[in-house]
C-alpha cells in the first residue's frame, strides 16, 4: 500500500513542507515567514496560528489538498532526551513542544504542534521521526571529569540516522542495525556521530560547543581558554558566551561570514585568514572522524557524509585523504530530513518499525552508584 505522509519542519524564518506518497515526493515547498511579523510574536508558540494559515495558503494557492493524508510528521523540537525512533504525538508530546521542555529555544518546537494540529483537522495520524535530542549514548560517552557532570548529546540525529539507514540498504545490502558507520552532517552545524549496531552510541553536543568549529559555532576549546577569554572581556555575559556555541562563533567569530561560499570564495582568491578557517575546520572534523572510529574500536562499515557544504568536491576528497584508511567514505550532499521524517513513518505503517511511546523522561536517569 502507498501512504501519503506531509512532512512540516519549523525554521527560523520559514518552514518547509512536502508531501510525499511512498517514497516519492509529490510537493515540497520552503514557506517564508516575515522575520517583522514572526517579531510580533511574544513566544515561538504563539506563531502556531499563524504558519498554519501562511501553509494552507500556499498549499490552497498551488492546488495541494491534505484530505487523504495519512500521516502529518512533525520536526520533533522541545522534547526531552529520548531513543531514536518514531513516536505517535500524543498530548505530552505536544505539551512538551509547546512548552520547550528540553530548554532549547527553538522553532522546531512548533513541528509537533503544527503536525498534530493538521491531524486532527484531516482525521490523520501525526508523528516526530528521530527527533534533535536522540540520545542513545554508550555509559563510557556519559562521564566526565566532573562529578554530577555527565555528557549529553545535540546532534541532527533525523540526518544522521537516515543517512546510515539508506546506506546500509541500499549500497550494502544490509539492515542499520547490523552495521557500524561514522555519520557526519557538515552544513551551518557540524554533527559527527558513532553507530554501533543501529544506535548513536557517540557524538559531540554541538549546541553545548564540542566538536569541530562550524561556520556559526566555535567548537571544541579550552574551559580554561575560555575562563581566560571571559576574564579579559568582563562585558560580556555567560548568554553572550553560550551564543558563541551556537550563532556568532566559528566563521562568524572571525571575519563575520556565515557562508561557508563565501570563505572559499575569498580563500580561493588569496585570503590567508579565510584560507587557514577553511583548513582547520577540515583538520577538525577529520579528527572528530577519527574518534568516533575509535569508539568503534576501528569497526566501521563506512565514513558517511551529509549536509549542505558536502557539495564542495574539495572537502570531501579532503576528508577521504585523511580518514579513507579507516573505512570507505562516501558523500550524500544535501539533508534528507524530509525525506527521513516521511520515511520513519512510511516503515511504521509498512510494519517494518515498531512505534515508540515517549515516557517525557529522560532516557539517562544517572547510574547506580
Amino acid at each position: 500500500m502507498s501512504y501519503k505522509v506531509f512532512a512540516i519542519n519549523p525554521g527560523s524564518t520559514s518552514t518547509k513542507i512536502a508531501l510525499f506518497e511512498g517514497e516519492k515526493c509529490l510537493f515540497s515547498k520552503n514557506v517564508s515567514h516575515d522575520a517583522e511579523e514572526l517579531g510580533r510574536f511574544k513566544e515561538i508558540k504563539d506563531q502556531l496560528p499563524y504558519r498554519r494559515n501562511m501553509i494552507l495558503d500556499l498549499l490552497k494557492e498551488d492546488g495541494i489538498s491534505l484530505s487523504g493524508v495519512d500521516v502529518f510528521v512533525g520536526r520533533g523540537g522541545g522534547l526531552i532526551a529520548m531513543e531514536g525512533g518514531v513516536y505517535e504525538i500524543d498530548d505530552l508530546i505536544y505539551e512538551h513542544a509547546r512548552t520547550m521542555a528540553n530548554g532549547v529555544v527553538h522553532p522546531a518546537s512548533l513541528g509537533p504542534q503544527l503536525a498534530k494540529a493538521f491531524a486532527d483537522e484531516f482525521g490523520a495520524r501525526a508523528m516526530v521521526v528521530n527527533p534533535p535530542d536522540v540520545d542513545e549514548l554508550c555509559d563510557l560517552a556519559r562521564m566526565t571529569g566532573i562529578k554530577g557532570v555527565y555528557r549529553t548529546v545535540h546532534l541532527h540525529a533525523l540526518n544522521l540516522k537516515e543517512t546510515a539507514i539508506r546506506h546500509a540498504e541500499n549500497v550494502l545490502g544490509k539492515k542499520y542495525e547490523d552495521c557500524n558507520f561514522v555519520v557526519c552532517h557538515i552544513g551551518g552545524g557540524i554533527s559527527i556521530s558513532a553507530h554501533r549496531k543501529g544506535r548513536m552510541i557517540d557524538g559531540f553536543d554541538i549546541v553545548g560547543g564540542e566538536g569541530p568549529m562550524a561556520p556559526t559555532r566555535c567548537g571544541s576549546i579550552s574551559v580554561s581558554d575560555l575562563l581566560d577569554y571571559m576574564e579579559k572581556n568582563p562585558d560580556i555575559s555567560a548568554k553572550e558566551v553560550r551564543r558563541l556555541c551556537t550563532r556568532n562563533g566559528g566563521f562568524v567569530s572571525h571575519v563575520g561570514v556565515s557562508d561557508a561560499r563565501v570563505i572559499t570564495q575569498r580563500a580561493s582568491e588569496g585570503d590567508e585568514y579565510c584560507q587557514i578557517l577553511w583548513d582547520a575546520m577540515i583538520y577538525q572534523i577529520e579528527k572528530g572522524i577519527g574518534a568516533m572510529a575509535a569508539s568503534l574500536g576501528g569497526d566501521a562499515d563506512g565514513i558517511l557524509l551529509g549536509g549542505g557544504m558536502v557539495h564542495d568536491a574539495g572537502l570531501v576528497a579532503h576528508i577521504k585523504k585523511q580518514t579513507g584508511f579507516i573505512a570507505d567514505v562516501t558523500a550524500y550532499p544535501g539533508e534528507f530530513e524530509m525525506e527521513a521524517m516521511a520515511a520513519g513513518a512510511i516503515r511504521v505503517l509498512d510494519g517494518k518499525e515498531n512505534l515508540k511511546k515517549y515516557t517525557g523522561k529522560n532516557v539517562f536517569q544517572g547510574f547506580s552508584f
